[in-house]
């Protein structure tokens, strides 16, 4: 190695340096005490290595004493002892002790034999100035409070201190400008050390340079970093003005108000206020008497007159009150900052589909159903669609057949038919019809034998004789004339409801309908004063067609219950709507679920989205209400006003997004409701599609009821004209 080369043996090193020490030693003393902190004349300081060879005893500079503390460190770093000062026990014998605690004795401490150890007697200051006066290396010394001993300073702290003063290293053998070692081998290998692929990101923009660089425009832009302009151009920036320019847009804020708002400008003058007018703005003599017969309001303020130079214009008569005015105006000024947005009213409209890629939907009526002599009050569809079923006032019950319009069947009930719901369960054949107090079950007969059969024993079968609470209320007869049962409520129901199993069935006894009961067979009373939760646990019932059993459906409802639903695809979830409110029930476990607040007066139907997340609701005052209950809120997520009547029924499609809305305005408004449940995050589409008309109105009532074709898109509607239309796309 280069750097082990230029190293000569320590031996040969000593010996040249005691020969450059003899040399040295020959001068005087005080020159060579000079050198070390003479400053300039850093020629003539003495090596590290040479200072423990002039301290050694008068020999020729071969004999070597190698207990020399000084001399070791002249034989290189190698051989210096690794003890450092930390290392060496104090010589102090009072310990970690205050040497303020000794301040006024004449001991400091004590020796191992308990014996005081007395202080040293100390030069005073005149004693200490003659003898630094007469020894010239006084300066090294200085005394050790702690130890109670006079300390020198040696030549080779000394040139310690100077090295480590000028930023040098302190041992005198470093060599700051040694040769470069080059450790890496240059040889071309056959291997690299890394032959991985070029990573992606170096062929990619930075991406948190990208976010510094958006955060350094948005601060600009927020104004919080503004470009440094030097002082000539701001200077040039401050002396330009417009002259004639209004500040009403000035940013300039004088500090006292939260927002700089100017004062209102009066109006410059113009020719009329000239000295010297043109003659077309004189007025003549006859319209300066016209302004004399004018009102105040609208007599000008000012008449121009003429001068034939400025000495000669008069005092303004009304300088002073003009001012005044001026000064009013200012301080009356209100200080309101109004900003005006201009948006295009048409940007503020939703986007809607077109209707064209929203069909099919029905449009224009395609058939009429006529052979009830009253209005129709209700339609149902039967789950194929080949038939439906309609209710009237005149005590009747007809089936049609859907595609050429003939009655198939019809029964007398000898009432007023209020509700027809058919069974949706395609194994029986069963249509449940509400007239007055009685919901009768009527076996439709249509199907294959198979359906018969399973209809006929179903509705035959013996009703169980078990004493209950209900059979006050509700009683199960065996209907023989139509050869179907009997459900006999202790007043009028006003809805029929299955569940998407069919083997149940919920009837809905209205609350405020009164009736009396006889006490003791001589006293009526009426049930105005009873208890309102006991009528409202009494006016809800469900009915298990297996078993041919009735229970009440015991909630307490905080209202007079309207019309119930079951949940399309959950068979223990439970709809109950009051007139002003809609109560989510679980069945099984008894509790509340949820609460709709609609804001409505009255409600007169709703109805389920077959998903069962949404739900429809009309009333008495022609509103309508769309309630999303993924929304988690009490609050309709839409309301709007279709009808100018009352809204009498509302229906979903089974399985294209439409919803129906009919009313005794003689319209049924059908509307595109698009529903996305796997995206939560989309709000239902909403869009109105089609008004259809055609029903007449008959004593005040118009569309009693409408319900879709379970498959195709049609809409069945029953009207106040005793006619059912069927409407097409």
């Amino acid at each position: 190695m280069k750097g082990l080369n230029k190293c000569s043996h320590p031996v040969e090193g000593n010996l040249k340096n005691i020969r450059e020490a003899k040399q040295l030693q020959q001068q005087d003393e005080p020159n060579v005490d000079s050198v070390y902190y003479s400053g300039p004349e850093t020629e003539r300081t003495l090596p590290s290595n040479l200072e423990g060879i002039l301290n050694t005893s008068g020999n020729d500079g071969l004999a070597i004493d190698h207990g020399n503390e000084d001399e070791s460190y002249s034989f290189g770093l190698h051989d210096e002892s690794d003890s450092s000062e930390d290392e060496v026990a104090p010589r102090n014998t009072i310990g970690n002790v205050p040497l303020e605690w000794y301040q006024d004795e004449k001991h400091i401490g004590y020796d191992i034999a308990g014996k005081k150890i007395k202080k040293k007697e100390k030069d005073d200051k005149l004693q200490s100035f003659l003898a630094s006066a007469d020894d010239s290396k006084n300066w090294r010394k200085f005394s050790d409070e702690y130890n109670d001993e006079e300390v020198k300073v040696t030549k080779e702290d000394l040139k310690t201190i100077n090295k480590l003063l000028e930023g040098m290293a302190p041992h005198g053998d470093f060599d700051p400008y040694a040769p470069y070692v080059d450790w890496f081998k240059w040889d071309v290998s056959k291997h690299p050390l890394s032959n991985v692929p070029e990573p992606k990101r170096r062929f990619i923009p930075s991406k948190s340079e990208s976010k510094l660089v958006k955060k350094l425009v948005l601060a600009i832009r927020k104004g919080l970093i503004k470009p440094k302009y030097s002082k000539e151009e701001e200077d040039e920036e401050e002396s330009v003005y417009s002259l004639w320019g209004d500040d009403s847009n000035s940013m300039k804020k004088d500090g006292s108000h939260l927002s700089y708002i100017p004062a209102p400008k009066p109006n410059l003058p113009g020719y009329e206020e000239s000295f010297n007018p043109p003659l077309e703005y004189i007025p003549t003599q006859k319209e300066i008497e016209s302004y004399q017969s004018m009102n105040e309001e609208d007599r000008p303020k000012f008449i121009p007159k003429r001068f034939t130079s400025i000495r000669s214009i008069p005092a303004y008569e009304k300088a002073v009150k003009e001012c005044f005015e001026r000064c009013l105006d200012l301080y009356f000024c209100p200080r309101v900052q109004k900003k005006r947005i201009n948006i295009n009213p048409e940007s503020l409209k939703p986007k809607l589909p077109s209707r064209n890629d929203l069909k099919p939907y029905p449009v224009k009526c395609y058939l009429e159903y006529r052979g009830h002599k009253d209005a129709v009050t209700s339609v149902s569809t039967e789950v194929s669609g080949q038939w439906i079923a309609s209710g009237s006032l005149d005590g009747t019950v007809r089936i049609w057949e859907v595609e050429t319009g003939r009655c198939l069947k019809l029964w007398e009930v000898g009432e007023a038919v209020k509700y027809v719901a058919w069974n949706p369960n395609p194994e029986y054949s069963i249509l449940a019809v509400s007239a007055g107090h009685d919901v009768l079950l009527f076996n439709t007969g249509f199907g294959n034998e198979e359906v018969k059969k399973k209809t006929k024993e179903l509705l035959c079968a013996e009703v169980p004789t078990t004493p209950d609470d209900t059979t006050t209320l509700v009683r199960w007869i065996q209907d023989e004339k139509h050869e179907g049962a009997r459900l006999r409520h202790f007043k009028n129901v006003s809805s029929v409801e299955w569940n998407r199993n069919g083997n149940y069935l919920s009837t809905v006894v209205p609350a405020d309908i009164l009736f009396a009961v006889s006490i003791y067979q001589s006293l009526f009373i009426s049930l105005n004063f009873l208890n309102l939760t006991l009528r409202q646990s009494k006016s809800i019932f469900l009915h298990k067609l297996s078993q041919k059993c009735t229970q009440p459906v015991s909630f307490k409802l905080g209202g007079i219950a309207v019309t119930s639903v079951f949940h399309p695809t959950r068979s223990s979830y439970f709809f109950i709507s009051t007139k002003k409110t809609i109560r989510q029930y679980h069945l099984e476990k008894g509790k509340l679920m949820r609460k709709l607040e609609t804001g409505l007066k009255e409600i007169s139907s709703i109805a389920v989205h077959p998903s069962g997340d949404h739900i429809i609701v009309g009333s008495r005052e022609g509103k309508f209400c769309w309630f999303d209950l993924d929304l988690s809120t009490k609050k309709p997520y839409l309301t709007r006003q279709w009808h100018k009547k009352d809204i009498n029924n509302v229906a979903f499609h089974r399985f294209e997004p439409l919803f129906a809305t009919c009313s005794d305005d003689c319209t049924v408004q059908v509307s595109h409701g698009m529903v996305d449940s796997e995206d939560l995050n989309m709000n239902p589409v909403i869009v109105p599609l089609e008004i259809l008309r055609g029903h007449t109105s008959s004593n005040g009532r118009g569309v009693m009821d409408c319900k879709f074709h379970p498959r195709q898109p049609w809409l069945f509607t029953a009207g106040a004209d005793s006619v059912i239309r069927l409407y097409c796309n």
